[in-house]
């Protein structure tokens, strides 16, 4: 059962999953960079009222990372996501120039967009049967 958490004027949860890829799709995301990876986006989550509550890379692959987050009513999803992007591109190519010097000679990390669903709660069908069938039944 999802808890339903309280906001200032409202209460909801609206979790999102999110995948950012790495610039290029070079294989670089390793178990470190992984691993600050997760203490970054959560940090920054939490400074937007929101809350990381998954957080993965493709280590077969080692160019994608996929983020469940709880997302605040008073933030948009593109700008958590700017948020998340910028820092942890500047924070993890400073933290791991070594690593990362010969595939990004650029000041990038991430390809420039995002992908997304919202998740969490009943399937869509379910809400869809749930909102017909509100009011009166003649």
């Amino acid at each position: 059962m999802v808890e339903l958490k309280p906001h200032n004027h409202s209460f909801g949860y609206n979790a999102v999953h999110i995948v950012f890829v790495t610039k290029y799709r070079h294989p670089v995301i390793t178990k470190a960079i992984e691993s600050r990876l997760n203490e970054m986006f959560s940090r920054l989550c939490q400074t937007q009222d929101s809350e990381l509550l998954e957080c993965k890379a493709d280590l077969g692959t080692r160019d994608h990372i996929h983020l469940l987050v709880d997302l605040a009513p008073r933030i948009s999803l593109g700008k958590l996501c700017n948020i998340l992007k910028t820092i942890s591109s500047r924070e993890i190519r400073k933290e791991f120039t070594t690593e990362l010097r010969p595939y990004y000679w650029k000041p990038v990390f991430w390809k420039r967009g995002y992908g997304y669903t919202s998740s969490g709660g009943a399937p869509i069908e379910v809400l869809k049967k749930y909102i017909e069938n509100q009011g009166y039944n003649d």
